[in-house]
């Protein structure tokens, strides 16, 4: 993959502490949408993503918490019942600018 080219994740966790829990979600909240409560999806380039790996590491425990990225095809699919977090008539592509890493 190109450094500059994006693609679509899905990021999920479970963090044992409450603290490190409240980071985390702030961290994925900054550069990502939340399709769930642990359950994000960001657009990111190669040099993000990266970016973004180094900066949970920094916030979690290795041996008690558990962060996942999972990279999905460009132009994702996927079926939903209940009630969405995000508001009514946003639609989410390959194309969808989310906010930059910080």
């Amino acid at each position: 993959m190109s450094k500059r080219k994006s693609k679509p994740y899905l990021i999920t966790y479970d963090i044992s502490d409450k603290r490190r829990l409240q980071r985390v979600h702030r961290q994925l909240k900054s550069c990502a949408i939340a399709m769930q409560y642990s359950v994000f999806i960001a657009v990111m380039n190669e040099s993000d993503r990266d970016e973004l790996i180094e900066k949970l590491k920094q916030l979690i425990d290795e041996k008690q918490d558990d962060i996942r990225l999972y990279p999905l095809p460009q132009q994702p699919k996927w079926y939903a019942w209940g009630e969405a977090l995000w508001p009514d008539g946003l639609t989410l592509t390959g194309d969808t600018p989310l906010p930059k890493v910080e």
